[in-house]
């Protein structure tokens, strides 16, 4: 970010102007100096800066003065005041106005770099916070998948390829990952979008309910039937219906529901007429389904009929660069349902969750977000306004890739390159954390084919 950071340096004492400009043009910043308070107020007329390190005591523009025009012109810069007479009225009056800081002559350069840099964080930071906002905005009014990971929008891009299609769609992934959003993407985005949409988790029913649910029943069907009842296939015809834990379903039931895709008709409890349907079904799963056919718990001549289109959610540990902005839409979305002016994160928060493996992948995380809106008074969440645990650990969880189990050398290839990514590659820290010397963590590197990241 340094090549593209503009800094204004106004200072009346000709040679710590020279100075600080020679110090900064060497830390790759783009410098204008002055020593003159008006010159200063005709630079900042004329173009924007990042940031502006000005001297508070000169003769008739004084700092004071360029802080206030700056924050008028550019409410996003940040303003370093310098004086060599450190008063603490001063230095309130300057935060007040909207200083980022305040630095006492005689300063040593280091000092001033220092606080620079942490000024151009907030900025960086700032940056980033609205570009965030600025990508929620178009998820307003819209079934859509926030993401930018690579790999998720692979599959997006799938999913916009089979929407318009009538052919059945099985989703996996582990729960909490947003498999019936996905379903709905589809949905929303195909010829049936008009249609109606029904979900149903298959494992939440006893088969009796389950079967009464999805295929409805005719008057005095049973004790208590006082009416006809259409089902979910029936109430979804022309629309999609989403089939949730798949797996769970008990096997009478998935072989009325193989006859339903087959025939397109179905039979409500107590009837002798069938009724026709037009449903799309999108199933989903957070088990093996392999597995689940080898277990005799599902069948293969079902998952076969389903699994025309396969599309597999990854688990949020997968896709960290999502976290900062699915924790942006979160905050927005719950912003406003509780009439709230909270709309930053600050970067703490954010250090913290990206630090954390979400077993609970994004359902998690929205409920994470919710509960720090509903816990804070101001417009930032703050860590005080996380969980207790989540604050104190780092948790890492053992996933499965691609159905498979991963094996020791493949969470200790894991473990190593996320230790040498913690610490900046620094090899002798890496060594000292995993507990080996630093001739067998380079003999570790070259065996797996890693570079210190």
């Amino acid at each position: 970010m340094n090549n593209r950071i503009k800094m204004l340096i106004v200072d009346d004492e000709k040679i710590t102007l020279r100075n600080l400009m020679h110090a900064m043009k060497k830390e790759g910043y783009e410098i204008t100096g002055t020593n003159s308070g008006a010159n200063a107020l005709k630079h900042l007329d004329e173009q924007e800066f990042d940031i502006v390190l000005t001297d508070v005591r000169m003769e008739k523009v004084d700092g004071m003065q360029i802080l206030k025009r700056c924050r008028q012109l550019y409410p996003d810069a940040e303003v370093i005041m310098m004086t060599g007479y450190a008063t603490l009225q001063t230095a309130i009056g300057a935060i007040k106005l909207g200083a980022y800081d305040y630095i006492a002559k005689p300063f040593k350069l280091d000092e001033v770099r220092k606080v620079i840099k942490e000024a151009i964080e907030k900025i960086r930071l700032k940056k980033e916070n609205a570009q965030l906002r600025e990508q929620i905005g178009k998820y307003e009014g819209k079934v859509k998948i926030v993401t930018k990971d690579s790999n998720m929008q692979r599959i997006l891009d799938t999913a916009r390829q089979i929407a318009p299609t009538d052919c059945n769609v099985l989703v996996s992934g582990e729960s909490g990952t947003g498999k019936e959003l996905f379903a709905r993407y589809i949905h929303f985005n195909s010829r049936r979008a008009e249609g109606p949409f029904f979900a149903i988790n298959c494992g939440a029913f006893t088969e009796e309910l389950l079967s009464n649910e999805l295929f409805g029943h005719e008057k005095g069907a049973f004790t208590g039937a006082i009416g006809e009842k259409k089902g979910l296939m029936e109430m979804a015809s022309e629309g999609t219906l989403f089939l949730d834990e798949i797996t769970e379903m008990p096997s009478s039931m998935q072989v009325k529901l193989l006859r339903v895709i087959q025939e397109k008709e179905l039979l409500r409890i107590g009837a002798i007429k069938p009724v026709k349907v037009d449903v799309r079904f999108i199933a989903a799963t957070n088990r093996d389904v392999q597995d689940a056919i080898k277990g005799n718990n599902f069948r293969q001549d079902l998952y076969f009929r389903l699994n025309v289109i396969s599309l597999h959610v990854p688990p949020l540990s997968e896709r960290k660069d999502d976290i900062p902005l699915l924790s942006y839409y979160f905050l927005k979305k719950y912003a406003a349902l509780m009439q709230k002016g909270i709309n930053e994160i600050s970067q703490e928060v954010i250090a913290v969750l990206m630090n954390y493996d979400f077993p609970g992948n994004v359902r998690e995380l929205e409920n994470i977000i919710e509960r720090g809106v509903a816990l804070s008074n101001g417009n930032i969440m703050e860590v005080g306004h996380l969980p207790e645990d989540l604050k104190e650990l780092s948790i890492r969880t053992f996933r499965k890739k691609e159905g498979k189990i991963p094996s020791l050398e493949e969470q200790e290839i894991s473990y190593i390159r996320w230790v040498m990514k913690e610490i900046g590659g620094n090899r002798t820290a890496a060594a000292e954390i995993l507990g080996i010397d630093r001739v067998s963590l380079w003999r570790k590197l070259k065996k797996f084919g890693m570079e210190p990241e």
